[in-house]
């Protein structure tokens, strides 16, 4: 039973999907398929029912899903440790906006104590380069947002926020218990300067070209809406300033926290970062 295959199982149990944890490993689909088929010829069982209704995990499933995590988990240890050995432990983290997230906090405990002996670098940056510094090989590993161009990157989405427009407290919208983006149309809005991803940017716009101060920090977003009254989005939960408010907008798609690292990288640290990572955001 070879730690690749057991990848492969994860991907799967993991998307229940198979033509998705392709995606995911970046493989087509039917060396993915035999894989799993010859896994379950090892084990003498079949580890998914599928149907035309889709995949699901049987108990015999379940079970090795466990003992893979379990094996998966000592494996990126065994390699972490090596690495600590050779005076290579370090990793760099690159993270966008709110480094005080509850995920963030729960992922930093438990890397630590999966991980005593590696140095965690933490670089964070502005919001014109939703990949943290990744493209330019300053970070090994991203903690953001998406969307963004994702060419040559692999992304693994953490968790969806629900958002909300950011708005002085006394502006007559702020009483409202939802807004929808028509209701914004004929406002200033702030945005990001020219030349940051045009993803990135279109999304934070609400999907259509705005007019508004540029800003490239959190800081400067809400001070461009208490200064100038101008409006912006914001994902839901965090904390503003009293004399701003945040109503939820219903017709903008969930700010998909995301981990993104560079396509190909077999770095153990990274791929440790991504399987604990995961974990912490879904508590």
């Amino acid at each position: 039973m070879e730690l690749r295959t057991l990848r492969y199982f994860v991907a799967v149990a993991e998307e229940l999907h198979f033509g998705r944890a392709a995606a995911r490993l970046h493989m087509s689909q039917p060396p993915l398929s035999r894989a799993v088929k010859q896994l379950e010829t090892e084990v003498g069982a079949a580890l998914f029912d599928r149907s035309p209704a889709g995949v699901a995990l049987t108990p015999v499933g379940a079970v090795l899903l466990d003992e893979a995590y379990a094996l998966l988990e000592r494996a990126d240890r065994v390699r972490t440790r090596v690495a600590a050995a050779a005076g290579a432990a370090v990793i760099t983290v690159g993270v966008l906006g709110d480094s005080t997230d509850p995920g963030a906090t729960r992922l930093a405990g438990a890397y630590r104590r999966q991980h005593p002996g590696v140095e965690v670098r933490i670089r964070e940056t502005d919001l014109t380069d939703p990949t943290c510094g990744l493209r330019a090989g300053l970070v090994d590993i991203a903690l953001t947002r998406a969307p963004f161009d994702g060419t040559g990157l692999t992304l693994r989405e953490l968790r969806a926020d629900p958002v909300g427009a950011v708005l002085r407290a006394d502006d007559p919208l702020a009483r409202r218990d939802h807004l929808t983006l028509a209701d914004l149309a004929d406002r200033p809005w702030f945005q990001f300067p020219d030349g940051t991803d045009p993803l990135w940017r279109a999304y934070w716009n609400g999907g259509e070209p705005r007019e508004g101060p540029a800003v490239r920090a959190v800081q400067e977003c809400l001070q461009a809406v208490l200064w100038n009254g101008t409006v912006g989005m914001t994902p839901l939960g965090h904390g503003t300033p009293a004399e701003l408010a945040v109503v939820p907008v219903t017709d903008m798609a969930p700010s998909r926290v995301v981990a993104a690292w560079n396509r190909g990288d077999t770095n153990p640290l990274v791929r440790s970062f991504v399987r604990i990572a995961t974990a912490a955001y879904r508590d």
